[in-house]
């Protein structure tokens, strides 16, 4: 330690920084959106002023912050959680957080769907199934591109409903009389094409999650496959864990 401040690389330290930033600014923990000054930062992480101001280039570049003239440093948009520890819809996820709205771009019965997606939904290979695109918008604005692949008994029902503003799961409990079970998630890191970013309203090359996930009834059919692609600057994934017994090796 040198003047109180890590001998460690300064590109180090400022990644340090980053990251406890980018967690306060997550948990909302900044009041009124606003980051103390250089000076303080540098006393609360323990780094110097130049680590701090790295810190902070990064997290502008990431678009979590931005500054405002005779302001200072601030939040440039708030992020919102969606748990990965519930199966809920995203309008139940978001539940008073604001408007959600679904631009409906396709909903109709497709002949032809694709092999991985009908071993999925444990169909045969010409059962046809419906195809839901939805761009969903938290208050006007774009968060998530869904596209569904649902089964011909569910989803032709499911067409006569409105879905510009309730989630289908909540319709799928409806229609099939059976509650949701569960569902198999898997998380992608990707960046966006041109086709999404426009949608989105981002960058093309802009950070996003991709999320695939397969639902069932509880009776454990499959009745839902989707992929997700969510703005990674405007929603959080969060999940709460619990360590149960090591699995033993084969």
């Amino acid at each position: 330690m040198e003047n109180g401040v890590s001998s460690r690389p300064r590109a180090e330290r400022a990644r340090r920084a980053a990251d406890v930033l980018r967690q306060q600014i997550t948990s909302q923990a900044f009041e009124g959106g606003r980051l103390p000054d250089e000076h303080t930062l540098a006393g609360q992480l323990g780094a110097s002023r130049n680590a701090i101001r790295e810190a902070l280039g990064l997290l502008r570049a990431e678009g979590l912050i931005t500054r405002r003239r005779g302001v200072g440093t601030v939040v440039a948009q708030q992020r919102y959680g969606h748990s990965l520890d519930r199966l809920s819809g995203l309008a139940e996820t978001l539940l008073g957080r604001g408007t959600i709205t679904n631009e409906v771009r396709a909903a109709h019965p497709v002949a032809g769907v694709p092999d991985a997606v009908a071993r999925r939904l444990e169909l045969p290979p010409d059962a046809g199934a419906v195809y839901l695109e939805r761009l969903r918008r938290l208050d006007g604005e774009p968060l998530s591109l869904d596209a569904t692949y649902l089964p011909l008994d569910l989803g032709r029902p499911l067409l006569e409903c409105e879905l510009t503003d309730q989630d289908v799961f909540v319709l799928l409990e409806r229609i099939s009389g059976q509650p949701l079970g569960r569902a198999d998630v898997a998380v992608h890191a990707m960046t966006a094409g041109a086709d999404t970013a426009a949608l989105l309203g981002i960058p093309a090359g802009a950070a996003v999650f991709a999320i695939d996930r397969l639902t069932r009834l509880a009776d454990g059919r499959p009745v839902d496959a989707e992929t997700v692609h969510i703005r990674a600057d405007r929603l959080v994934l969060q999940a709460t864990l619990h360590r149960g017994a090591a699995p033993s090796a084969p």
